[in-house]
């Protein structure tokens, strides 16, 4: 079924996901890091199908909210490969995270809070998270290793999170986590990551005798969005990080530890597509203006990031035009310089690389109801979350 198609049945704007090009990229993580647990980062997008799809391809789960952590079960997934994360998680969530397989502890009140939740000959696994000193990513948003935000533990106070974990019989220190940014496509600041986390855990052995057998480096790997960028090298990274994570430890006399990865968006970005219909063609201004059913609402990383993306309106060419979206703000553009001068109304619009942080961000700003998703395996289409109604906005207002 082609895009055309499934515009024609589910409507647009619509949500396709490629289910074999996510099943077939869980796979490339796998090969690649054969000795390592690789969490998908639901963060990027999370249905239950993904969910499914994810545990039958036998990764681990990052999830970061009560949300995520209830999607993640209503499907069944073991508890025991799911890792909790979160920078302010409620009393709820911890008292609920309670039994995953790991909770990341990203400040010392939680150490105490999450001690207190869990119940009598019980042991919960957590790692902590540090903060590296490392600046990466794509944009300063999305920068997450660096001092000075909210993230993690500082390297200054590590001892004392760790003396206050192992002094918590109801906690059992499974290892250090990081997680330096996202959108990031070299591979360097992933090994100066590594061998800065070594160090740490190095001194958690000596400081306290303690071997912690894990080290997980988060996530944040980059794909391409454009056809001239060019995404994190999957063959590369997984060569090279646990080269030096084993040259690091052996020079420490450490044992290696088991290197934990948290890919979101190199997992289902690609895998994605959104279909639009165009609305409206405005030329003012010595600019073409070409308005569709869509915008910020669906896909508000160009408004926060000024992310680009490929875009096409089959069958269309002449001028570059100005994609932008229905919404009542000047910022609701979704891309520019394509090539669609002559485009109509009723045309198909297709946005590339959407596979991440779409859905995931989506709101109902202006009211406007969020799309379906529909999942596409070996030529079929099928519907996995329902296009919100106007009944639905409504239901959430219990009125005056």
């Amino acid at each position: 079924m082609d895009l055309a198609d499934i515009a024609r049945r589910f409507g647009t704007p619509a949500y396709v996901v490629d289910e074999d090009a996510v099943r077939a990229r869980c796979r490339d993580y796998l090969a690649a890091l054969p000795s390592a647990t690789v969490a998908y980062a639901g963060k990027a997008f999370l249905t239950q199908a993904m969910a499914s799809w994810v545990a039958e391809e036998g990764l681990s789960l990052d999830v970061c909210s009560g949300g995520e952590l209830t999607l993640a079960r209503s499907v069944g997934f073991p508890a025991s490969r799911i890792i909790f994360h979160g920078n302010a998680k409620t009393p709820a969530e911890l008292r609920d995270a309670v039994g995953v397989g790991r909770v990341v502890i990203d400040n010392v009140a939680e150490i105490h809070r999450l001690a207190a939740l869990v119940p009598v000959a019980l042991r919960q696994d957590v790692y902590l998270r540090v903060t590296p000193g490392i600046d990466a990513g794509g944009h300063a948003a999305i920068r997450t290793g660096s001092e000075g935000q909210k993230f993690g533990i500082p390297l200054a106070e590590l001892p004392d999170a760790v003396a206050r974990v192992l002094s918590q019989p109801e906690l059992r220190l499974a290892g250090l986590h990081c997680h330096i940014g996202s959108q990031i496509t070299s591979v360097a600041p992933f090994e100066a990551a590594a061998k800065i986390m070594v160090d740490q855990l190095a001194m958690v052995r000596e400081r306290f005798a303690t071997t912690l057998p894990e080290l997980d480096l988060g996530g944040g790997h980059g794909v391409a969005y454009l056809d001239d960028e060019h995404g994190l090298d999957l063959g590369h990274f997984g060569a090279a990080v646990p080269k030096v994570i084993a040259e690091r430890c052996r020079h420490l006399r450490l044992p290696e530890p088991r290197l934990v990865v948290e890919p979101g968006r190199a997992i289902v970005a690609a895998a994605g597509v959104t279909l639009y219909r165009v609305i409206s063609v405005k030329r003012q201004g010595g600019r073409t203006f070409v308005a569709v059913d869509g915008g910020m609402s669906d896909n508000p990383r160009p408004a926060l990031y000024g992310a680009r993306y490929s875009v096409s309106v089959p069958g269309r060419s002449g001028e570059p035009a100005t994609i932008v979206g229905r919404h009542c703000e000047a910022g609701d553009v979704i891309a520019e310089d394509v090539p669609a001068g002559d485009a109509r109304p009723g045309d198909l619009v297709v946005v590339r690389v959407t596979g991440a942080y779409h859905h995931a961000m989506g709101s109902s700003y202006n009211l406007t109801c969020r799309p379906p998703v529909v999942a596409v395996r070996s030529g079929s289409a099928r519907l996995i979350v329902r296009r919100e109604e106007t009944a639905d906005l409504m239901r959430r207002d219990v009125g005056r």
